[in-house]
């Protein structure tokens, strides 16, 4: 069996979790099948079982618009191109609505079996149209139309499958299958180097509070700038926070982590996108993880803290639900969002209690060295790559046999 994965982000070139999990969920599958993955960008590798194919946008396809539409343009023009290459492939896999067209036309094209991962949903994430402009309502009916068409949609938790079904109940729920995300356990685990903290300035001898991930709405990281005021005075926070969504979103970050560090100088702000490398050392060494996100289909990034034994303290909504156990690996943060926006509804008390679960760990040592520990074993139970790898080739079997 051969299978096209079908994605924008592909290494080097990743920037979110939909990235991270093409990367390891190919490496796995490429033991047990044939895969060919199509990413956006300069990419041409063939190791055998698993082939990378790149291709570059059609910038003339977007001229003479705004910038804001070239995301939405692009991805419908590559999309066109890379479909008429799937040909020989058994089934076609897509991952985020950046490439979800092309699974569809291949379908109606060569008649082949069409798989889509959602790791969010466009309905969901209203402020997209902040990035996007109008381009947003492409994106929105793109991945309307794909997903209304696809043979298979895997869901990455059970609460993204809830949202599938509300958002579009027209969707079969048989046809909707949950398959978690993974974790590298080999190489996501807790390690001594300290090389990344002191580059950035950061102690390693002293307690801090750990972010990871981009600025935008949806990771919600300017409610933990603003939970900031709440901690033990001097408590070093660490920001690794890059690739802004906007220059205005950028614009606002600053604004706000320059008027929290008048009260508390030790914020640490990396304002670029670190190496896996740097981010197990932040991992391994913080004392706590916060997740602040607003809307977190699954929360890929938990996983990673959690395998470096980092307690963790989170939003408790969407998939972070089923990846957190509350009490047990860290804490889940009550969130109520607000109808309209998904923000919070309440968001100076969503800070405050952000920054109650956190002093709360970072006062007891014993018990953030439990959460931790426990958060190990959770990702070694359930959430290996192998497995996961598994569940989808059987999908793609289960699919054909149904032709």
């Amino acid at each position: 069996m051969r299978v096209g994965l079908m994605t924008r982000e592909y290494p080097p070139n990743v920037y979110g979790g939909a990235g991270v999990h093409v990367e390891y969920l190919s490496r796995e599958m490429a033991k047990l099948i044939e895969v060919e993955v199509h990413a956006w960008g300069k990419q041409e590798m063939d190791a055998g079982p698993l082939t990378v194919i790149g291709e570059e946008p059609w910038d003339a396809i977007a001229s003479g618009t705004g910038e804001k539409f070239k995301a939405a343009l692009e991805a419908l023009s590559l999309n066109l191109l890379q479909m008429t290459s799937l040909g020989g492939v058994d089934v076609v896999h897509t991952h985020t609505w950046y490439v979800s067209m092309a699974g569809f036309w291949a379908k109606k094209l060569f008649g082949i079996p069409f798989v889509l991962t959602t790791h969010s949903l466009e309905p969901l994430r209203a402020w997209k149209a902040e990035q996007l402009g109008s381009g947003y309502a492409m994106s929105s009916w793109m991945e309307r139309t794909a997903m209304l068409d696809a043979d298979a949609i895997i869901a990455v938790s059970h609460g993204t499958r809830a949202d599938i079904l509300k958002v579009y109940p027209e969707v079969d729920p048989g046809k909707i299958h949950v398959i978690y995300n993974g974790i590298d356990l080999e190489e996501y685990q807790r390690t001594a180097r300290t090389e990344a903290l002191t580059r950035f300035g950061v102690d390693p001898d002293s307690p801090y509070v750990l972010f990871v991930g981009r600025i935008t709405r949806q990771k919600g990281v300017t409610h933990l700038v603003e939970a900031i005021k709440y901690l033990p005075a001097g408590t070093q926070v660490v920001l690794c926070a890059g690739a802004p969504d906007t220059p205005e979103i950028a614009a606002e970050m600053r604004a706000r982590v320059d008027e929290a560090r008048i009260q508390n100088p030790n914020i640490f702000w990396v304002d670029q996108m670190v190496t896996k490398a740097e981010a197990i050392e932040f991992y391994s060494h913080a004392a706590v993880f916060c997740c602040p996100s607003v809307y977190e289909p699954f929360g890929i990034i938990n996983l990673e803290a959690m395998a470096c034994r980092a307690p963790v303290v989170a939003s408790a909504t969407g998939g972070i639900l089923e990846v957190v156990v509350d009490g047990e690996t860290g804490y889940l943060v009550p969130f109520e969002a607000d109808p309209v926006t998904t923000f919070p509804a309440y968001p100076e008390q969503f800070s405050r209690d952000l920054a109650a679960r956190i002093t709360d760990l970072l006062e007891d040592t014993e018990k953030a060295r439990r959460f931790g520990e426990a958060g190990r074993r959770r990702v070694e139970e359930t959430f290996s790559w192998s497995a996961i790898a598994s569940q989808t080739v059987a999908l793609y079997h289960a699919l054909q046999e149904a032709k």
